[in-house]
């Protein structure tokens, strides 16, 4: 596929001058003019070459579905939009690697005529719809896709030469019983996985690469199909991960000279270790076409976690991911202004040895671009309607990565002022977005002691939970013992509710400065005081369940309940949920509202009623 780039539309803009002005100098002009012009016309050409060494050569974005759920309603998701914004690529979630028949591995594997083989068919013609709409935009497109995953028709009847039986595998599809993992050293998934990559290719030409996913595994969308990462993590691991990058170094970026993307993730290991990092991919040979895929934090995508070691060593490119929906911090229901600690640093990792940030990295030679998740990432919502605030942090990383030269407060006044907003307006929403940051880091972490990050993620509001409750370790999502125990022991407890009460006083700021806007359009500022209270209020819950649950704790170990404050915050608590709710069925924009309940992928709701409500419920009924 050939697409028109600016820089080979201004390199045939200037040949077309030139081949005039040489014509029109054999009648008209005198040559020395001509000399003049074209000195000119090479400056300025000179000049594009200039500013192109300050882009990136990949600014992508990817829109995630949640698992099992309806794809994403999101602006992001038009090819043309990313366009306009000067994004250069979409990452798909469209599940291209079940799209295919494996005619090429085996004649009529998948049975004609059989639903898996129709499922199959219609997700090509799906795909086949989606590609057009990129290539009429000109954006490339890299397809997100799972290593490795096969119809099971295939693993009906080559599954004993694929893999180890197991059981109780996260993410795996069909009967978990029956499932065998993969793993690229036995020869049959290798074959498969070439195959796979034959394939994909040959159904869908004018797909430009694949970005490759190997550490998690979901098919709640993928009925036919079942799999999981053909890696393991440790010794055996490094030389799984050079083998599967050598199949897809060779099936990609060799024989197709299309682009491979290979993402790092996992569960601390290649993704965060240098060490790891190192022996693995010092064993590849490097390729223009073979691209590594690295978060910018050491773990997910969390507050408190340091900028990644393993970003801008080694010898391979490499972009770094981002989300701009954070997952662990409101998924865009009220302000939470990212964008400009991931280019310049976050203010709690600032002590941090070695890189802290995107601008510390950008004269590296291995960087080579940014991965916005404009939205997505991390399970069920809360849901919103608006973008705003996912919208301004993919603003904002990819214009800078258009344009590393570019300061991050002169990006954000570029988005206020596509916001309609008059310049008062526009100081007073970047004090929002600025203070956001602090106010999401004071109300769901510390900067006295480490918090548990997943307490509190997606929808869902963990807190001390039963002794009993052993389905996780003392680090498990949704659980603050492990830290509300330490806290206690060391006599910090006034000391953290502080905090708290420090992140309630930043959202009541951000909640007024909110009702002083007045430019921008009706839905802007409805949501912008609409998000902003959302935030308010969450952080009030939080600082409230905080004294309850904490003060409740320091009651159990010294025998000295302060029933008072105990039972005052409780009432607290149980207002503001009626807040929150008044507020969610008063407002249309307003985001769906959280559950006080820890998360826990052991259940299908994803939740027991463990968490928050529990806990504060249980001191409250103890001190009556």
């Amino acid at each position: 596929m050939i697409r028109n780039t600016r820089s080979n539309k201004f390199v045939a803009e200037l040949m077309g001058l030139l081949y005039l002005l040489l014509s029109w100098n054999i009648y008209r002009m005198k040559t020395r003019f001509i000399f003049y012009i074209v000195l000119v016309l090479c400056g300025l050409g000179c000049q594009s070459q200039s500013e192109k060494t300050n882009t990136l050569p990949y600014v992508l974005d990817m829109v995630y579905n949640n698992p099992g759920e309806a794809p994403t309603v999101s602006t992001y998701t038009n090819p043309s939009f990313l366009k306009s914004r000067g994004y250069k690529g979409m990452v798909p979630q469209w599940y291209i690697n079940c799209a295919i028949t494996y005619d090429n591995f085996e004649e009529n594997i998948v049975p004609i005529g059989s639903d898996e083989r129709k499922w199959i068919e219609q997700r090509a013609a799906m795909i086949d719809k989606k590609l057009a709409a990129c290539d009429s935009a000109q954006l490339d497109v890299y397809a997100f896709t799972d290593i490795f995953v096969a119809p099971k028709s295939i693993w009906a009847k080559y599954g004993e030469s694929m893999g180890q039986q197991e059981t109780n595998l996260h993410g795996y599809g069909g009967d978990v019983k029956n499932v065998r993992k993969p793993n690229v050293q036995y020869p049959i998934i290798s074959q498969l996985i070439r195959a796979q990559i034959d394939g994909i290719f040959k159904r869908f030409p004018t797909l430009d690469g694949l970005m490759i996913r190997f550490g998690e595994t979901y098919l709640h969308d993928t009925p036919f199909h079942m799999g999981g990462k053909p890696v393991r993590q440790g010794k055996e691991g490094i030389a799984d991960h050079v083998k599967l990058l050598n199949i897809l170094r060779d099936e990609i970026c060799v024989k197709r000279n299309k682009k491979l993307f290979y993402r790092t993730w996992d569960f601390g290991w290649f993704h965060t270790e240098p060490e790891v990092y190192l022996a693995i991919t010092n064993q590849i040979e490097p390729h223009k076409n073979l691209i590594f895929s690295i978060k910018h934090t050491k773990g997910d995508f969390l507050r408190t976690f340091p900028f990644n070691p393993t970003l801008g060593i080694g010898k391979h490119a490499q972009i770094v991911e981002a989300q701009c929906q954070r997952e662990y911090e409101g998924k865009g229901a009220h302000p939470n202004y990212v964008a400009e600690s991931i280019i310049n640093g976050f203010e709690e990792n600032q002590a941090q040895e070695g890189m802290k940030s995107l601008s510390d990295l950008k004269a590296n030679p291995n960087f080579k671009g940014v991965w916005t998740w404009s939205r997505g990432g991390g399970w069920k919502g809360p849901y919103i309607t608006n973008e705003l605030w996912c919208d301004l942090n993919a603003y904002v990383l990819s214009q800078w990565a258009q344009d590393t030269s570019l300061t991050e407060p002169a990006i954000f006044k570029q988005y206020t002022q596509e916001l309609g907003l008059s310049d008062a307006d526009a100081n007073t929403f970047r004090q929002i977005a600025l203070l956001s940051t602090r106010g999401v880091f004071l109300g769901r972490s510390s900067e006295l002691t480490p918090i548990n990050p997943w307490w509190i993620r997606d929808q869902y509001m963990g807190g001390l939970t039963a002794p009993e409750f052993n389905d996780h370790t003392d680090e498990a999502w949704g659980k603050t013992n492990k830290e509300f125990e330490r806290i206690v022991a060391n006599n910090m407890v006034e000391a953290i509710l502080d905090e708290k009460a420090e992140a309630v006083r930043i959202w009541k700021e951000i909640e007024k400065l909110a009702g002083q806007v007045k430019s921008g359009n009706e839905k802007f500022q409805d949501y912008l005081q609409v998000s902003c209270s959302y935030g308010r209020i969450k952080y009030e819950i939080i600082q409230q369940a905080w004294i309850v649950m904490l003060k409740g704790l320091e009651g159990d170990k010294t025998g000295n309940y302060d029933r008072v404050r105990i039972e005052n915050a409780y009432l607290q608590y149980k207002e503001l949920w009626k807040e929150f709710e008044a507020l969610n069925k008063n407002n249309q924009q307003c985001a769906t509202l959280y559950l006080p309940y820890g998360f826990n992928n052991h259940y299908e709701a994803l939740h027991s009623d463990e968490g928050m409500e529990k806990a504060v419920s249980k001191y409250f009924e103890m001190i009556r």
